[in-house]
């Protein structure tokens, strides 16, 4: 099957899918008020493979089946393969005006992690999960499918591992072995794009124990499985003018509900194995923070851009201590993609494909959610106060008050009201609105929160040989 175009993803999302939304069923994702915008941004993903001129950047040979693939689907075998993969991400959010594309990036992650540790598990168990790992790329692959990572359980108290709960369904898990499959139930939740992908690709969350068996779970199933509920994040529909990127650009995460599905062996990945629930989780969490590595560049820029924009429309663009803010920025942006490239760069090798560098990944995720806050402040600081206090489109619209707006609402020679206010209420979208909200949280915790950087840090780096330098300059044995 040739590469999808946006009108065949569109109609493969007609496929009487249960989704919710404030407390209502979805009868078209596509259609919806609210969910037709992030399925529209979305199917950029198909119309970018579909210009020749990109052809190098989103596509690549998939060698098991010899054809070519969308690149989200290729085995990276070597460094550079990973710098492709980091180009194409960050060239989706680009154009997605700093919004990720996400409806193969994450799924595919999960399927990088599925193939390193599906063969370590088979090497060492003597179990027989990588062939269909592989063949469940291959499906994806030829069919272009859209596919969501489903990780995080709802996890009940946060204390207590998954067999210490008080219901069982705070964490997916199985509830009946048959011969020809597993019957799951419980939920997953933050995931991105649920509502409009085709697939879920459902990893464990964390590690466990022996205990645990029944949790320690990995599968894929088709969005519209009977049994498969998703209730969507609310969110509302909203004008251009006043909120120029997210009445465009967003995406929705979903719950996911597992209602007794039964799932074909032939998609179960991770069954009992809890000893590789732990290994499935962090491998997962390293490929995922270097593909949010990859797409945070262009929300840097479109921050820094929006910064300089209205310092110049308000005639004090050229001012050292705007060009101290701007400069911080640049800081904040290059810093990013540094840590990106040298994570590809710098890859480790895992069953054969390149494996992005874990202490590289983890502490370039950290650093962009930890300096995130301070970048919305610089722009705040440059912008002022009108940026939350500004007219809105409405009383740019009202013969009453227009003319007054026009006078009063005026920048630096040659810049009108309009042009004024359109890039204040984008930087009210970027960095005061609800969508501002929901992505400072999204930036801190999405990719895994800050704490699982600090561990995943701690465990990554030679702490005993630093011991051991400073024992040797102190004279100590």
């Amino acid at each position: 099957m040739p590469l999808r175009t946006s009108e065949e993803y569109l109609e493969s999302l007609r496929d009487g899918r249960q989704v919710y939304i404030l407390g209502e069923s979805v009868e078209d994702v596509t259609t919806h008020p609210v969910l037709s915008v992030p399925t529209k941004h979305s199917s950029i993903e198909f119309d970018l493979a579909q210009d020749p001129d990109l052809k190098d950047l989103t596509q690549a040979e998939l060698e098991t089946i010899g054809e070519t693939v969308s690149r989200y689907y290729q085995l990276p075998r070597t460094p550079e393969d990973l710098l492709k993969r980091r180009e194409l991400i960050e060239y989706g959010s680009e154009v997605g005006l700093s919004f990720p594309l996400f409806i193969k990036a994450i799924g595919s992650d999960c399927l990088n992690a599925l193939h390193i540790v599906c063969e370590a598990l088979d090497n060492n168990e003597g179990t027989n999960y990588s062939p269909r790992v592989k063949a469940y790329r291959d499906y994806c692959a030829s069919n272009d499918l859209a596919l969501a990572g489903a990780i995080t359980d709802v996890k009940g108290d946060r204390s207590k591992l998954p067999s210490e709960q008080s219901s069982p369904d705070f964490y997916v898990h199985i509830v009946e072995r048959k011969d020809d499959g597993i019957i799951v139930s419980g939920a997953k939740t933050h995931i991105t794009a649920a509502p409009y992908v085709n697939e879920f690709l459902v990893l464990p969350t964390r590690a466990m124990k022996a205990d645990d068996s029944d949790f320690a779970l990995a599968f894929a199933v088709p969005v519209n499985a009977e049994g498969v509920k998703v209730i969507a994040r609310p969110d509302s529909v909203k004008n251009q003018f006043d909120f120029p990127l997210s009445s465009r650009h967003y995406h929705i995460e979903g719950t996911i509900i597992f209602d007794n599905v039964f799932i074909p062996w032939d998609r179960v990945f991770l069954a009992g194995e809890w000893q590789y629930a732990g290994a499935l989780a962090n491998t997962f969490a390293t490929w995922h923070r270097f593909t949010g590595l990859s797409y945070k560049g262009p929300g840097a820029d479109l921050l820094l851009g929006m910064a300089q924009l209205i310092a110049d429309y308000n005639g004090v663009g050229k001012a050292s201590h705007i060009k101290a803010k701007i400069t911080e920025l640049i800081q904040y942006a290059e810093t990013i993609r540094v840590f990106a490239r040298a994570a590809a760069r710098e890859a480790e090798f895992h069953a054969g494909i390149a494996f992005p560098n874990p202490l590289l990944a983890n502490m370039g995720k950290y650093y962009f959610a930890s300096g995130y806050h301070a970048a919305l402040r610089n722009v705040q600081e440059i912008a002022g106060g009108s940026v939350v206090t500004a007219p809105t489109s409405r009383d740019l619209a009202n013969p009453e008050t227009k003319e007054y707006i026009q006078r009063y609402f005026a920048g630096a020679e040659g810049v009108s009201a309009e042009d004024r206010l359109r890039v204040l209420k984008m930087i009210m979208d970027m960095t005061a609105s609800e969508y501002a909200g929901n992505w400072m949280l999204a930036t801190l915790h999405g990719e895994g929160s800050m704490e699982a950087q600090r561990l995943s840090m701690y465990r990554q780096y030679d702490i005993q040989r630093c011991v051991e330098l400073a024992k040797k300059a102190a004279g100590t044995n």
